[in-house]
């Protein structure tokens, strides 16, 4: 009883080195220990392969480094916004009827000219985000990245919408503005919404820059998250050795 109290003072001493030594001598004394106390400490111990808390951040950090540059290049690229189905900037749920009525009066080249505006704009000001995701990356602490890796299948793409919204928008606004006024956006806009109030009596005032970014920022964390799913399960994803070791837990 005494040795076995020593045993246990001196667990925590015990190093990820020396850990899987230990770990092999308590398996042989486990199987002539009818109590199965030694059995339950051997299974408590890290194996060789364990993982210390800051290769794990810096694992995390690899991971999102990646995915979030990866991201932020193939939606800045032309039609990286515009061809994908999935995060494609269409004409707001309010002005939905507006766009109906347009397309049903012949004027839907107008409206298309609109909608390709919105979608260049955006992945004009994707060009230009990945520092904000870095120094955000940077900024992860241990308990961030315990956090994320035994968080949900999103969780590291959750991490960067709650510590970067903020930045992003104030980078990314100026921006489609900027790029709304280049390809003469704000002109389809203002043509589409005069020409369709011709026909209602409802006046449509919409926002277009706050709405183009709030949907850019949408698609960019949507790929994001994309991008994140292949490097948790995906082995041809995890491009480094660290990556492997870190998602392979």
């Amino acid at each position: 009883m005494k040795k076995l109290m020593l045993l246990f003072a001196a667990l925590p001493l015990v190093t990820v080195l020396h850990a899987q030594t230990l770990k092999d001598r308590l398996n042989k004394l486990a199987k002539k220990d009818s109590s199965g106390v030694l059995n339950t400490v051997s299974n408590k111990l890290p194996s060789g392969g364990s993982l210390s808390n800051e290769d794990i951040i810096k694992g995390l950090k690899e991971a999102l480094t990646i995915g979030t540059d990866s991201s932020a290049k193939k939606l800045s690229k032309a039609d990286g916004f515009f061809t994908n189905a999935a995060i494609k900037i269409l004409m707001p749920a309010e002005a939905k009827k507006a766009e109906t009525t347009l397309r049903n009066f012949g004027m839907g080249q107008l409206v298309d000219k609109a909608i390709l505006s919105m979608n260049r704009a955006a992945e004009d000001a994707a060009s230009g985000v990945s520092t904000i995701f870095w120094d955000a990356i940077k900024q992860m602490t241990v308990q961030d990245g315990l956090s994320i890796l035994r968080g949900g299948d999103f969780a590291a793409t959750e991490f960067l919408k709650k510590n970067t919204t903020a930045v992003l928008t104030a980078k990314m606004r100026p921006v489609i503005q900027a790029s709304l006024d280049k390809v003469n956006a704000t002109n389809y806009w203002k043509d589409v919404f005069t020409a369709y109030n011709k026909f209602s009596k409802q006046q449509i005032n919409t926002d277009l820059t706050g709405y183009v970014t709030g949907k850019a920022m949408d698609g960019l964390f949507h790929e994001i998250g994309l991008e994140e799913q292949k490097i948790r399960k995906d082995p041809a994803a995890q491009v480094t050795d660290l990556l492997k070791k870190v998602f392979a837990k």
